[in-house]
């Protein structure tokens, strides 16, 4: 039976995409799998390459500009989808990490899913995925302060810190921030 994990990263961020990742583990183990946020970054770096080395790997990402006409639960659902039609393989089940699974919330789904709250700690595939994720996602918004300098997006990679706040204080959004949310609807209107 082929198994897909499923996460993403960037849900509550002020800026930028939505990351899902889809893995579906091969092969060799690997050593040292866990949720991402508990990882640091050079362990994350390094899992990350064995991952692509070792496993099928699909990332799919949802845009600001979806992020805003959907809400986020539909863009990140829909970047779900889009991460598993990338892995290039159907698998027969998908673990998806929270408590919903995409196939109410997005029509291209077309795989049996389950829901696991809290599943980047329990489940090996959804810990690849949730690695995959959030390494694509960092490295997309430290790309993003070089095009939008000023905000800090390469170290708060869009998260709501106070010296995120306070560059939008001074300059406003950029084309980065999701406008549906509401602090930066606020800003928005000044």
């Amino acid at each position: 039976m082929i198994i897909a994990g499923v996460d993403e990263a960037g849900r509550g961020p002020l800026a930028g995409p939505v990351v899902a990742a889809a893995v579906i583990l091969c092969g060799k183990q690997i050593r040292g799998l866990g949720d991402s946020k508990a990882l640091n970054g050079k362990s994350r770096a390094s899992l990350e390459a064995r991952i692509l080395d070792r496993c099928h790997v699909g990332v799919g990402i949802a845009s600001v500009e979806e992020i805003d006409a959907l809400n986020i639960l539909r863009a990140t659902m829909l970047a779900m989808t889009r991460a598993v039609a990338a892995l290039g393989v159907e698998p027969d089940e998908t673990l998806i990490d929270g408590d919903k699974t995409p196939d109410r919330w997005c029509d291209e789904w077309r795989w049996p899913a389950r829901a696991i709250v809290k599943g980047d700690a329990k489940e090996r595939c959804i810990s690849a995925a949730s690695i995959i994720a959030k390494e694509t996602r960092d490295r997309m918004m430290a790309e993003a302060e070089v095009l939008h300098p000023g905000y800090g997006f390469g170290q708060h990679k869009g998260y709501g810190t106070r010296a995120h706040v306070e560059a939008l204080r001074e300059k406003g959004p950029c084309p980065l921030h999701r406008r549906s949310f509401a602090p930066i609807a606020q800003y928005s209107l000044i």
